[in-house]
Parts: C-alpha cells; structure tokens; sequence
C-alpha cells in the first residue's frame, strides 16, 4: 500500500488535513470517482484503501473504526453492504490514479481517483488457462518436430536417388572398357596367328 510522502501538509493545519481526507473519503465512496489535485488524490489513496479494508472485515469494531474518520451514515453504510462485497477477491490495489489535463487558471496537476471494481479472475480460472497455453505450446513443439524429421529423411533419399545413376555411369564406363580390352585382345591375337602364316605360306 502507498505511504504518504513526508513535507507539508495538505491544509494550513493536521486538523484541516483530516477533515480533508475525510470529506474526499466520503465522496469517494458515494460517487466511486472524483476529480482532484494530484497531491490531494496521493494523499487519499493510502487513506481510502485503509478503510476499505476494514469495510471488507465487516464487523462491529471495523464499522465503529470507521464511524470516527467518515461521518457520513450513508457513505459508512455503502462502504460495508455496496463497495466491500465487491472487493472480496481482491487483496489490494482498491484505487486507481488517472492523470488529468492541468486545471485551468492555476495550472495546478489534476487526477481522477477512482475505485477498482472489476470482478477479480478467479485463481483456479487463472491457472486453466495458464495450463491450457502450456499445453497448446508443448503440442505445437511436438508437431515441429515430426516435420523436421520428415525433411531430414528426404535429404538422404534424394542423395541416394543422385547416387544411383552416378554408380550406373560408373558400371556402364567399366563394362565398355571391358569390350574394348577384349577386342583389343583378339586383334592382337589376330595378327599374331597372320605374322605365324606369313612365312609358312613362302
């Protein structure tokens, strides 16, 4: 919870202060947003969320505790049956500070101090949803990893489809060097048996 800077006070007395508070408290609590200084909505912040809280605990002492800062039966009674019942999952942060165009004439930072009342998720509802993403994560993880698998087997079958006719050239080129020795071959033979003739014929 903000804690109130040390340094003047906001009236010409502690006394005025308070009662300043407590009338800012009061509008606050029946109008659920009001526009002040910037240095006024500071101040009330910590101030507002205090009795905020005890309008949460609901009993006798906190409702007296309130009695003596805010005055005002009907705001006391909005706090506690209204305000409080929608605070209940809420641990904290009651007010919101808006800042504001500067007001005219002074020039003086203005804000809008406002009470948080949307409905808080719930936690089992937060963590559905956490799990749900982790789980959608974890799928799409997996589905990558399949299809990466795929492209890497293609890779070598289509090495394997470059190598085939490479070795089939190679076959081709060894079975042609084959005949041409074996022809070689035979004409060497050829000439030898016609050099052999040659003189048996004279």
């Amino acid at each position: 919870m903000p804690r109130p800077t040390k340094g003047p006070r906001l009236g010409g007395s502690p006394q005025h202060e308070r009662h300043m508070l407590a009338n800012l408290a009061t509008q606050l609590f029946l109008h659920e947003s009001i526009k002040t200084t910037e240095a006024r909505a500071r101040r009330l912040r910590p101030y507002a969320e205090k009795l905020i809280t005890k309008g949460k605990r609901g009993d006798l002492h906190a409702r007296r505790t309130v009695m003596k800062k805010v005055t005002d039966k009907y705001a006391v009674y909005r706090l506690f049956e209204e305000l409080a019942p929608q605070f209940e999952g809420r641990e904290g942060g009651y007010t919101r500070i808006v800042k504001t165009a500067p007001r005219k004439g002074d020039n003086a930072p203005m804000a809008v101090i406002s009470l948080v009342l949307e409905p808080v998720a719930k936690k089992e509802i937060v963590d559905d949803a956490v799990a749900t993403a982790k789980r959608a994560a974890a799928e799409a993880v997996k589905a990558e990893e399949p299809a990466a698998g795929a492209e890497e087997a293609e890779e070598p079958a289509e090495d394997v489809k470059a190598e085939e006719p490479a070795a089939e050239a190679d076959e081709a080129e060894e079975a042609a060097g084959a005949d041409e020795a074996e022809e070689a071959a035979e004409d060497v033979k050829a000439e030898e048996a016609a050099v052999e003739n040659a003189p048996a014929q004279k």
